[in-house]
């Protein structure tokens, strides 16, 4: 069973039950986690840009906070799945 990187509309996490890394559904789930961690290197760049600059408000601050959570919870979620694990 692969961990899918979306949920339901409940939610609920969403699993693939095929072994085929060709089959249209796992070809999807890797293009949108390659573009989950694309995303993670700039939410991450910015971040660094944010802590780095001591006029940065807290506006910018939490935003570039909650980016980065976000982001690392999308990549905890591949590297969970990547190891046959669930959460």
């Amino acid at each position: 069973m692969r961990l899918l990187p979306w949920t339901g509309a409940d939610g609920k996490p969403c699993y693939l039950s095929s072994d085929n890394p060709d089959s249209l559904i796992s070809r999807l789930a890797d293009d949108l986690e390659a573009a989950q961690l694309a995303s993670a290197e700039q939410v991450l760049a910015g971040a660094r840009a944010v802590l780095g600059d001591p006029k940065a408000g807290e506006r910018a601050v939490r935003f570039a906070l909650t980016r980065a959570v976000e982001s690392l919870g999308d990549v905890l979620r591949i590297a969970v799945s990547r190891r046959g694990e669930t959460r």
